[in-house]
């Protein structure tokens, strides 16, 4: 379980930074093309999707890692018991919240799939929209990965988790 875990995040990794190059490269071609006088008006379109993409992917990547910023000014006052308890609530509020967002996405993907994207005929918006639900259900599982690491940790070792 834990190899098809490790699997999943690296290829999460090599699918974030190709949406981030992939954009750069677009809003390059896109911006040569204006200097050229031949807007491609896609490029800014395909760019915007595959940001969304981008930046769920990547908020994973940073929860994953214990990289998004955090504001412990009043936790790290409290005792290892009342910063283990905090944490705990911590995940579940998330748990609950991101629980939604993976309800919330699909339904929004559901229905925005007659829709086309940027008025691209054959493209469905709901490659966008499949985004949320999709970031959202893989930082539900780092969370409940971190809530277990918790959880199995030592009582007083609440830190060591985040």
């Amino acid at each position: 379980m834990r190899k098809a875990y490790e699997s999943l995040c690296r290829v999460e990794a090599i699918f974030a930074a190709l949406c981030l190059m992939l954009m750069v490269v677009l809003i390059f071609a896109g911006g040569l093309a204006r200097l050229a006088s031949q807007p491609l008006n896609w490029t800014t379109d395909l760019a915007t999707c595959l940001f969304a993409w981008a930046c769920f992917l990547c908020a994973d990547i940073a929860w994953r890692r214990g990289d998004l910023m955090s504001i412990n000014l009043a936790t790290e006052r409290l005792s290892p018991a009342g910063q283990r308890l905090v944490m705990q609530l911590n995940y579940a509020i998330l748990t609950a919240f991101l629980g939604y967002l993976i309800y919330a996405g699909i339904r929004l993907s559901w229905i925005s799939r007659a829709r086309s994207f940027q008025g691209i005929a054959e493209v469905s918006y709901s490659w966008v929209t499949a985004s949320l639900p999709t970031g959202a259900a893989l930082l539900l599982l780092t969370t409940l990965l971190k809530w277990h690491a918790l959880v199995r940790s030592p009582a007083d070792d609440a830190t060591s988790v985040k």
